[in-house]
C-alpha cells in the first residue's frame, strides 16, 4: 500500500503544477467574450498554441497515467478516488506560493477537512488489510497417530 502511495502522491504533484499551468494559460488566451463560433475559435487557436496550456495538458495526462497505473496494480478505486481529493491540498498550496492568490482562512479550513478524510480512507485501508497467519505452536499441532 505504501507504494500505492507513494506513486499517488507523485501524480497529485503533477496534477497540482498542471493546474497551475493551466491557469497561467488561460490568463493570458483571455476571457470568452461571447458565446460565438468565431470566439470559441479564437480561444481554441490561442489555447492549443499557448505553452502553459500545453504543458498543463501534458502534467495533466502524466497525472491521468498515474491513475491508470494505480488501477492496474490492483489499487481499489473506493480506496484510490477518494485520496484524489489531495491534489485540491496541494493546488491550493501551489495557489498560494505560486500563483500567490489569496487563500482565506475558510478555504485553509477546508483543506484540513480534505486531509482529515484523507486520513481516515488510509486508516480504514489499514485495518482491513489481512494479518499473516501466526506461526504453529506445539500445541496447536494435533498429535499424531502412533
Amino acid at each position: 500500500m505504501t507504494k500505492l502511495l507513494i506513486l499517488l502522491l507523485i501524480g497529485l504533484l503533477f496534477e497540482a503544477v498542471g493546474v497551475v499551468y493551466l491557469n497561467k494559460g488561460l490568463k493570458q488566451v483571455g476571457e470568452v467574450q461571447k458565446i460565438n463560433a468565431a470566439e470559441v475559435l479564437r480561444v481554441i487557436k490561442s489555447g492549443v498554441t499557448n505553452p502553459n496550456i500545453l504543458l498543463g495538458v501534458f502534467f495533466e495526462a502524466v497525472f491521468f497515467g498515474t491513475l491508470l497505473v494505480l488501477m492496474s496494480k490492483g489499487g481499489e478505486v473506493s480506496f484510490i478516488w477518494p485520496l484524489t481529493a489531495l491534489g485540491f491540498v496541494f493546488t491550493t498550496i501551489a495557489a498560494k506560493f505560486i500563483l500567490h492568490e489569496n487563500v482565506p482562512l475558510i478555504r485553509w479550513g477546508g483543506v484540513l477537512l480534505i486531509m482529515l478524510g484523507a486520513g481516515l480512507i488510509t486508516y480504514s485501508e489499514k485495518k482491513e488489510e489481512p494479518k499473516p497467519p501466526l506461526p504453529p505452536t506445539a500445541a496447536s499441532i494435533p498429535p499424531t497417530a502412533q
